[in-house]
């Protein structure tokens, strides 16, 4: 599968963030296998000329098919302090979304209680409470319309297993090129969903970090 190269965005001894391009995955569902993190591993190695294996940790996740801004750790004490931020949720994490032109999304919380389905391969909505669910919240904070579509901006709120795919779609309002979540316009390649903003905290200076990553080529022919 080809991908495009990932572009460094911020890089110091204990953080690496990049701009994941479109069917990179996060991790490999095997050693060896192409993914941002074992390209992130040959790209410090080769920088720094470093010896034996090179430690990348892996504190959050972005969909294959999505695109924006993915955080690495490069050492073990700052992948512990960054995934405890994503787990309590004081990261701040916006993104960026194409929909139809026709779909109609109210601004303000979205919130959902969603599972994997498995027969399907996907995540589908569940009754509230569900024993076998979890909650997903997600904010429209902006919407903008197009010649051939609808920009939207996002903020989530929870990080659900695609959970903004989901969430959107269930509300007719599918992502382009999400053909998993029922979208019947093209978009390549991946979909349209970008992580264009992680707001953190620095594992070591303790101080508010904001990586941004621009929209990919992908996105002109649309804006």
């Amino acid at each position: 599968m080809k991908f495009a190269t990932p572009q460094v965005l911020y890089e110091d001894n204990h953080l690496l963030a990049i701009s994941k391009p479109a069917l990179l995955a996060t991790m490999g569902a095997k050693e060896g296998e192409p993914s941002a993190a074992e390209w992130a591993k040959d790209y410090l190695k080769r920088k720094y000329d470093k010896p034996g294996s090179v430690y990348v940790g892996v504190v959050s996740r972005i969909d294959a098919h999505v695109t924006g801004v993915l955080l690495l750790a490069r050492t073990s004490k700052a992948a512990s302090r960054l995934s405890e931020q994503f787990r309590d949720r004081s990261t701040e994490k916006e993104y960026s979304a194409l929909i139809p032109l026709g779909a109609k999304i109210r601004s303000g919380k979205l919130v959902d209680w969603i599972r994997k389905e498995d027969k399907l391969r996907r995540m589908v909505v569940a009754p509230e409470g569900a024993a076998d669910a979890d909650n997903a919240e997600l904010e429209v904070i902006g919407q903008q319309r197009l010649r051939q579509c609808q920009r939207v901006e996002l903020r989530l709120i929870t990080g659900r297993k695609h959970q903004i795919r989901l969430q959107l779609a269930s509300r007719g309002a599918a992502i382009l090129g999400d053909r998993k979540y029922g979208a019947t316009d093209r978009f390549a390649p991946g979909i349209a969903l970008h992580a264009r903003r992680l707001v953190f905290t620095h594992p070591t200076l303790k101080k508010r970090l904001t990586i941004e990553a621009p929209l990919p080529d992908s996105w002109q022919d649309y804006l």
